[in-house]
C-alpha cells in the first residue's frame, strides 16, 4: 500500500530532485560567486527541500515506518534553510571548519591507527602518510578559506546533481509503478 500511496505523489520527489539538479548547476557555473550568494542559495535549496520533505511526511503522517525520518528530514531542511538566510556568514565558516576539523580528527586517527599497526603488518607508512595528508588539508583549509569554499562548492554541486538524478530516477520509477496495478517492488528486477 505504501509504494501505491507513495506512487501518487512521484511529482513531489521529483520537484525534489530537479531543486537538487538546479542548485548543483548552479554551484558549477558560478563557481566564483561570492560566499553570501552560494549560502543563499545554499539556504533556499534547503528550504525547498524541506519544505517538500514535510509534504510527504504530512502525506505519510499514517505510516509509521516513513513518517518520522521524512518529518525529520523536512524539519531539518527548513531550520537549516532559515539559518542560512539569517547568519551566513556563519554559515558558511560552519562549512568549512566542520570539514577542516574532521580532516584534522581523521588524520590524528589514522596516525594512531599506523602506530598500532606496525606490530602487526608491514606498510604501515601509507596509512600514517594518508593521516598526515588529511592534517595538511585541514589546516590548509583554515589557512585558505577561500580555496576550500570553492571546492567545497564544486563537491555540493556535485553531490546536489547526482542526488537530484537518483530523486528523478526514483520519481520516474514510482509513476510506472503507479500507472501498472502490480508491481510493488521498486528494485531493477521489479519494475
Amino acid at each position: 500500500m505504501a509504494v501505491q500511496q507513495l506512487a501518487r505523489e512521484w511529482w513531489v520527489v521529483a520537484l525534489r530532485g530537479v531543486a537538487g539538479i538546479l542548485f548543483g548547476i548552479l554551484a558549477f557555473v558560478w563557481p566564483g560567486i561570492t560566499l553570501l550568494a552560494l549560502v543563499i542559495v545554499f539556504g533556499a535549496y534547503m528550504l525547498v527541500d524541506g519544505v517538500l520533505a514535510l509534504t510527504l511526511a504530512i502525506r505519510f503522517r499514517h505510516e509509521r515506518e516513513r513518517w518520522p525520518m521524512l518529518l525529520l528530514e523536512g524539519i531539518l531542511g527548513i531550520a537549516i534553510g532559515i539559518l542560512s538566510f539569517a547568519w551566513p556568514g556563519i554559515t558558511a565558516l560552519a562549512w568549512l571548519f566542520t570539514i577542516a576539523a574532521w580532516a584534522i580528527v581523521t588524520g590524528v586517527l589514522e596516525i594512531v591507527f599506523a602506530i598500532r599497526l606496525r606490530k602487526v603488518i608491514k606498510g604501515e607508512i601509507f596509512v600514517a602518510l594518508t593521516g598526515v595528508a588529511s592534517i595538511l588539508f585541514g589546516i590548509g583549509l583554515i589557512l585558505m578559506p577561500l580555496a576550500g569554499l570553492l571546492v567545497w562548492a564544486w563537491l555540493v554541486g556535485a553531490y546536489a546533481i547526482a542526488t537530484g538524478v537518483l530523486l528523478i530516477a526514483l520519481a520516474l520509477r514510482l509513476r510506472k509503478a503507479g500507472s501498472s496495478a502490480a508491481p510493488t517492488d521498486l528494485s531493477p528486477a521489479g519494475v
